[in-house]
């Protein structure tokens, strides 16, 4: 370890900051958030620093360099665009016992600038010692993706009630059990992050009101249509929070990947070598693992209410009285549509987009004759075995036969295949794709000759 990180308190003490251009501005915002006493020394100043002077934010000391500028201060930055000034600041510094940043030279520096993910009082630093600035702030953008921008909020209340759970909780573990979750409180995150004091104040009395062992709760997740990059931010959240996890085929090993690694999984799709499990033994799965304490994700591909039959879930939770949260996904029409280069929408050809499931309970029937009209986009989920029937029914009810068609298979994923041809055809274009497909009927998929950015399939 070349460098010892640490976070220092700067606030209300006296900074030097030699430099008056654009990067020593980068800077000066850094050691403002501190809480630092800036002085700023340079022969010309850019607009912002002026702006501060005049604001009181900050002293400019209009000159050359001079050793007499670091009395009295706690750190100095050198970043002007001259080397032979930077490295005169640093060997001053260094007689001086003065921690010195140099700006893109660490060998002349004491200590160095991480790249900085602020979620006050929550602060996370990354440093690659100087050698690649670039990943550094590429594994900061990773890092500020991951965690939420209330999380600041989050800590700054557990400080707030650090005395109440002292005095109600008298053990470690009970303490521990008691942070773990609040900190895992998806709804107490939310109201924080809304300024909802009254829902804080009631969230936060059913958490000191019930047991510690008391049920668990179960968050439903889309996982959106494959590609792993189209998970939302607040559903990688959640998966990384679990303790389990219950998910389908259409979730994708790569989102698979991202989910905390000491959960459980339970697989309850139909695959190869696997029976399907049927929706009232998963009903009682999230049921029964929520009554253990335990914080239950719902992992389903796309999103869970668009035909995912989330809402039937749900309703067991509820009359069972288990708390339970929703986070959307991207839904495979659109996911797949727009990587096929297939809006859904287009003021000349399509006003309007219909999701259509093909597999409907026993008796229910498709209002085909509505289906059938002009200027719409028509999106069937799971229809590959239905394909032919989709074909006639469209047909017979008007639709002209040289309408456009296309079936996505294993959409948003590198191994997507689009196949495309007319309704009059579409039973015969079917034999060649394998499920997961979506079949998307209209004018619009015409556009995909145009449109197609993601692969030449």
């Amino acid at each position: 370890m070349d460098y010892f990180p640490l976070f220092c308190k700067l606030e209300n003490r006296d900074c030097l900051l030699v430099g008056g251009g654009e990067i020593a501005e980068r800077k000066a915002r850094l050691l403002l958030e501190a809480g630092a006493k800036i002085t700023v020394n340079a022969p010309v100043f850019n607009e912002q620093f002026i702006c501060w002077a005049k604001q009181n934010q900050l002293i400019l000391e209009q000159s050359t360099f001079n050793a007499q500028l670091l009395d009295e201060k706690w750190l100095v930055i050198a970043a002007t665009d001259c080397q032979q000034t930077n490295q005169q600041v640093s060997s001053e510094a260094e007689k001086r016992r003065i921690f010195c940043n140099v700006v893109d030279s660490p060998k002349d520096a004491s200590f160095i600038m991480p790249s900085i993910i602020d979620r006050s009082p929550i602060m996370v630093a990354v440093s690659s010692e100087g050698h690649a600035p670039v990943l550094a702030r590429l594994l900061r953008e990773k890092l500020e993706a991951i965690l939420p921008q209330h999380l600041g909020k989050l800590a700054n209340y557990a400080g707030y009630l650090r005395n109440k759970v002292k005095q109600k909780y008298q053990t470690l573990i009970e303490r521990r059990r008691f942070w773990e979750k609040l900190f895992t409180h998806d709804r107490l995150a939310q109201a924080l992050a809304n300024n909802d004091s009254e829902q804080v104040d009631l969230l936060t009395s059913e958490l000191f009101d019930n047991s510690l062992e008391h049920r668990g709760e179960v968050v439903l997740v889309g996982a959106g249509p494959g590609d792993p990059s189209l998970l939302t931010l607040k559903g990688l959240q959640q998966i990384q929070q679990a303790d389990i996890i219950v998910y389908d085929r259409l979730v994708s090993d790569e989102i698979m990947n991202l989910t905390r690694r000491d959960a459980q999984r339970v697989f309850v799709g139909k695959r190869a070598g696997f029976h399907c499990v049927p929706q009232e033994q998963i009903n009682q799965i999230l049921l029964e693992q929520a009554k253990k304490g335990l914080r239950v994700v719902r992992l389903k591909g796309g999103d869970p209410f668009i035909f995912g039959r989330g809402g039937e879930e749900l309703e067991t939770l509820f009359n069972a009285d288990i708390p339970f949260s929703v986070v959307p996904g991207i839904t495979a029409a659109s996911g797949c549509s727009a990587y096929s280069g297939i809006p859904l929408t287009h003021r000349d050809y399509a006003h309007s987009v219909r999701l259509i499931t093909a597999h409907l309970k026993d008796g229910t029937h498709l209002d085909w004759q509505s289906l059938a009209a002009e200027k719409q986009t028509l999106v069937f989920y799971m229809g590959l075995s239905q394909a032919e029937n989709i074909q006639k029914q469209l047909i017979r009810y008007g639709m002209n036969a040289c309408t456009p068609v296309a079936i996505v298979e294993e959409g948003t994923m590198t191994k997507q295949k689009v196949i495309t041809g007319l309704l009059d055809n579409l039973s015969e274009i079917a034999l060649q794709a394998c499920s997961p497909s979506l079949i998307i009927v209209g004018p619009v998929v015409a556009l995909r000759d145009k449109l197609n950015w993601f692969s030449g399939h």
